[in-house]
């Protein structure tokens, strides 16, 4: 099952950016340390099925929940996912499977169950709580970075900070690749402040305008952020929001975005 839930290209990437076992951790008797591929195994478990940490069988995962959990707590404090996730993007720019001179940006509602940071009352859910996933793309719909804010936070506030968190790609030589040439949106970002902003960081804003009477006029470019959101709610954990803690939920976001990058390279997950 540990196999099967972090495959080896998974685990081969994983394993060096993990922080070292805590010295005198094995001073006293007592129940062993359960390795980290099995904890890691237990959040993905997790991740995949929606499962609460409760529910994860140790019988089937040979890990706790609240081992899996303690586990992701510090990965995450560590800076893990993030290091994780630049990792394959370097690697399919190398291949040449990563297109950086035409990317989207979207926003996507989500429930929260729980309140914490990041948690504001939606408008799309009748001001239910609900936290907001946003996401930029490459041409073929390779996550680049993505981010969290609360359901009630407006998509055009978070498009800079959204472009300024894709890491520095490299693979080639040369500089290393950050922004794209020319970002695609619909018009929920049609603010000529934003545009100004984009132009001054050497990228060309294709933003639909508002007041158009047949859509957007981007279906053939922008699909793709759809179905890059599709992917990463295929992932049950991620479609509803039950973590208390913002960096936890966007850790698990940063995991997910790994995944499917690495998918591009390897049909092993």
């Amino acid at each position: 099952m540990c196999a099967a839930l972090v495959p080896d290209a998974l685990w081969e990437r994983v394993a060096p950016l993990l922080p070292p076992v805590p010295e005198g951790c094995f001073r006293h008797p007592g129940r062993l340390r359960v390795p980290d591929r099995i904890a890691l195994a237990g959040v993905l478990y997790v991740l995949r099925t929606g499962a609460v940490r409760c529910d994860v069988p140790a019988e089937t995962v040979s890990c706790s929940g609240g081992t899996a959990w303690r586990r992701l707590r510090d990965w995450t404090e560590a800076g893990v996912w993030l290091r994780l996730h630049a990792a394959p993007l370097t690697e399919l720019r190398r291949a040449s499977l990563l297109d950086l001179d035409d990317c989207a940006v979207d926003g996507s509602h989500v429930r929260a169950l729980k309140r914490g940071d990041h948690v504001g009352p939606s408008p799309v859910e009748r001001a239910r709580p609900g936290s907001k996933h946003h996401l930029i793309i490459d041409r073929n719909g390779t996550p680049l970075a993505v981010t969290l804010t609360g359901g009630n936070r407006h998509d055009v506030t978070q498009l800079l900070p959204l472009v300024d968190t894709v890491p520095l790609i490299r693979g080639l030589r040369g500089r290393p690749r950050r922004w794209p040439r020319r970002l695609y949106a619909d018009r929920g970002y049609d603010f000529d402040k934003y545009r100004r902003q984009l132009w001054k960081r050497g990228i060309k804003p294709m933003i639909a305008r508002r007041g158009i009477a047949h859509g957007s006029g981007l279906g053939k470019v922008h699909w793709v952020v759809e179905r890059a959101f599709a992917w990463l709610h295929q992932f049950k954990r991620l479609r509803i929001r039950y973590e208390h803690r913002a960096d936890l939920h966007q850790g698990l976001l940063e995991l997910t975005c790994s995944i499917i990058c690495l998918r591009r390279l390897s049909r092993s997950f």
